[in-house]
């Protein structure tokens, strides 16, 4: 989808220029992925309108293939809001829009021709039937022997806590990866520690709870935890900051890293992320990320992140 942002940084009621971004959790982590020199498609479905184009035009130019991505004649591109400098100021134009109406037939070509699928819990909030359809979609990709990443992203703006608590922890029960904020798993299933999310979501072979500031826990079947602190990280806005995590972590997954490294990966990005208004940033070049993760325990827990060693 698009984001507007007011170009201030004052609340938009005040506003008197705004910035269009691309953005939206899923197109986040293939940006990232595709920075970082991995093939990547992205499907889903957008308007035929000026921003269903800006998003195939920018994506393209990164290198993710939008060839499984639906063009929908007179149906309407979705878009967001945010109410800077207020924090989870958000403001979702939602409803209705091409990607809520997506069909199982338009996806599954898309995951029975790759290794991995990314998904995340707001697509199960679009409508009921795309909560179905993400169902169905992390089934057809479990019995092909596709992996299946899962990003719980609960949005309290897009559907009531109700509905949603079961709902998501269903879907994650699915996922051989899931990532979960420890903040938002308070909000949803009253579980406010990585070990009481661990006994909720046990079966779940790999388990990574995040928890901002503090870092990152990840839980894996048969293997003791591991926890990797956050780097210091001067913060500007965090949307989008858990979309960066989950790339930087599936990226070193990829390439064969330790669980060490794989959290280490996914806080620098994230530390990347959460430098802007925009929903995803450029990435540090290569030999700065593997220098980084490659850091000694001590050297980690001294790193600091500010404006000036951002990517822009």
């Amino acid at each position: 989808m698009i984001v507007l942002v007011a170009d201030e940084g004052v609340p938009l009621e005040a506003a008197s220029r705004v910035s269009l971004h691309c953005a939206g959790a899923e197109s986040n982590v293939a940006y990232y992925l595709a920075q970082l020199r991995h093939r990547v498609g992205w499907a889903s479905r957008v308007g035929d309108d000026p921003f269903g184009r800006r998003l195939l035009r920018e994506f393209t130019g990164v290198g993710i293939d939008v060839s499984e991505v639906r063009v929908a004649s007179g149906e309407r591109t979705g878009v967001y809001f945010k109410d800077a400098p207020s924090p989870g100021g958000v403001y979702y134009y939602r409803t209705a829009s091409a990607a809520s109406a997506m069909s199982l037939d338009e996806l599954l070509p898309a995951v029975h021709s790759s290794p991995r699928l990314h998904v995340t819990g707001i697509t199960a909030a679009l409508s009921a039937s795309s909560a179905t359809l993400l169902s169905d979609l992390m089934n057809a990709a479990a019995g092909s022997g596709v992996a299946v990443s899962f990003d719980v992203n609960y949005r309290p703006a897009l559907w009531e806590r109700s509905e949603a608590a079961p709902t998501l922890a269903r879907l994650a029960k699915m996922a051989d990866t899931v990532f979960v904020g420890r903040d938002e798993a308070e909000g949803l299933w009253q579980k406010d520690t990585p070990d009481s999310i661990r006994a909720m979501l046990r079966e779940v072979p790999t388990l990574i709870v995040k928890d901002g500031a503090v870092g990152a826990t990840a839980f894996e079947l048969g293997v003791s935890s591991t926890f990797v602190p956050a780097p210091q990280v001067a913060v500007v806005e965090p949307v989008g900051a858990g979309d960066a995590f989950a790339a930087g972590y599936l990226s070193a997954e990829i390439r064969g890293l330790g669980m060490v490294e794989r959290l280490r990966l996914g806080h620098l990005l994230a530390a990347q992320a959460i430098g802007g208004h925009a929903d995803y940033a450029a990435v540090p070049p290569a030999h700065v990320l593997e220098n980084q993760i490659n850091l000694s325990g001590e050297q980690w827990q001294e790193l600091a992140i500010g404006v000036a060693d951002r990517v822009v």
